[in-house]
């Protein structure tokens, strides 16, 4: 295994990838206030684990996140919760973060830990932070969300929280959950699937498209609230409790995603996520304050918020009800990535998921993930231009032109082994890391790494964020330890 090589990329990566610092200000998304829009406009969320932040201590330790967030467009994060001992001191920082802020948040009661008889406690947590200065109100009631949740008691929830809750809770209408007594529905499937929790199958192929489509139809006009993801990809062998592995497909999802917005104007549209690192889908830095639930091997070194760069004109075009980001593009801007191998690579001999692990709940698969073939060996690359230029993409020593209009397009190239570089528009620079011909800390790693020309600031996890990178690995370093 040549770690001390990878070592090398992932310290080059965390240089070239970012083009947003821990708080640098951007430009303004947004047509109109948030005051105006919490009444009938659009509003974008984001989903952010409390669950990976235990470890804060101060209010201070949610300001960058928050900073980041508005300066990128987003109104309010939605903070998923469980009943650990910690949640109500993070929750008490990240309110006090956000109105220091100028941000909002709610709560998403997370029924991984929450049960369906619980109604009247999840009504009373929404009346203990209903009244915080920071707290995301709609149509004058009080914010409140889930993940899952069927069967819970809408009117136990409304009744124990005083009655002023707007309600989005993320049920399920294809499983004949009733909407009938919510004023929103939260769909979480931002992926193509199966039908059942994993990737698209041949004959069983459910598109995001399909589930905008259930919901709005049982919402019967209520407002909807919309999903958008980038990736999903979790790796999770025998080391931890809570072991899966499985992947969605991503390639141009956030690109297609973000446009499918633009077409349908939901009132409400939720990034999934802001830090699940496990899944893969984090959108915001790798730098904020968090611990390690097992998830540094596959996302040392891979930053991703570059792909918050590329939402930023589609979010500003959807809050003002604009089916084209073109007009919204400030800057020419190119943004890419990719996987840090090819899928046909083998590492059965080091990967950790090739012992046998609890399978209780049928997420666990050995060796790559399951739904790894639906995912194509491609570098994906998104420009951002003012005006039309051509890009040239050169990938393992391989030269390609395409000729990119004005406004906000996709291309792909073929992965190789080896540097990539781009150039268009007078921008030039290569990736911050290169496509391996081995098995990153021994693992089948199926997270995206992203960037951005111009390069930006640094990312990298912090010590805390990489405390358990060595658990379960079959190579002696990995990540910081090689140095």
């Amino acid at each position: 295994m040549r770690i001390q090589s990878l070592l090398r990329l992932y310290a080059t990566a965390a240089l070239a990838a970012s083009s947003s610092a821990l708080s640098v200000p951007r430009s303004s998304s947004g047509s109109s206030s948030l005051e105006a829009r919490q009444n009938g406009g659009p509003l974008v969320f984001c989903h952010f684990m409390i669950g990976i932040v235990g470890n804060r201590g101060s209010a201070a330790d949610f300001d960058a996140d928050m900073k980041n967030a508005k300066a990128a467009g987003i109104d309010a994060f939605a903070l998923n919760i469980g009943v650990d001992p910690y949640t109500d001191q993070q929750l008490e920082y990240a309110y006090e973060s956000a109105a220091n802020n100028d941000m909002k948040v709610f709560i998403s009661f997370d029924f991984n830990w929450y049960h369906a008889d619980q109604g009247t406690q999840v009504g009373q947590m929404i009346q203990k932070y209903g009244s915080k200065p920071a707290q995301l109100l709609v149509d004058g009631k009080i914010f409140a969300s889930s993940f899952s949740g069927d069967g819970v008691d809408s009117n136990a929830v409304r009744s124990a929280a005083g009655g002023n809750v707007f309600w989005a809770p993320n049920f399920h209408p294809q499983q004949g959950t009733n909407l009938g007594d919510v004023d929103s529905a939260f769909n979480w499937m931002a992926w193509p699937s199966d039908g059942n929790n994993k990737a698209p199958k041949p004959g069983s192929n459910v598109t995001v498209e399909d589930g905008d489509a259930t919901y709005t139809s049982a919402l019967a006009g209520k407002p909807y609230l919309a999903p958008v993801s980038p990736w999903f990809s979790t790796h999770f062998g025998a080391e931890v409790p809570y072991s899966k592995n499985w992947v969605f497909p991503g390639d141009f999802l956030w690109f297609d995603r973000w446009t499918q917005i633009l077409q349908l104007k939901p009132r409400f549209v939720e990034i999934i996520t802001w830090n699940d690192y496990g899944e893969s889908h984090y959108v915001g830095r790798l730098d904020s304050p968090h611990g390690d639930d097992g998830n540094s091997k596959w996302t040392y070194g891979m930053p991703h918020n570059g792909w918050l760069d590329m939402a930023e004109p589609f979010i500003a075009a959807y809050k003002q009800g604009s089916g084209d980001a073109a007009s919204h593009i400030a800057e020419d801007k190119l943004v890419y990535w990719f996987r840090p191998t090819l899928s046909s690579i083998n590492c059965d001999a080091t990967d950790t998921t090739m012992g046998d692990a609890d399978n209780s709940t049928g997420n666990y698969f050995k060796g790559r993930p399951d739904g790894y073939q639906t995912l194509q060996d491609k570098v994906f690359i998104v420009t951002l231009l003012k005006e039309a230029g051509t890009l040239e993409v050169t990938v393992g020593g391989n030269t390609q032109t395409f000729q990119a209009a004005a406004g906000a397009n996709k291309f792909s190239v073929d992965m190789a082994p080896g540097p990539i570089s781009f150039k268009v528009n007078g921008l030039s620079g290569d990736a911050g890391m290169q496509i391996l011909d081995h098995c990153p800390c021994g693992i089948y790693n199926f997270n995206a790494y992203v960037g951005t020309i111009p390069a930006g600031v640094p990312d990298e996890l912090q010590p805390a964020g990489y405390s358990n990178i060595m658990s379960g690995l079959k190579v002696s370093t990995c990540g910081p330890t090689g140095n």
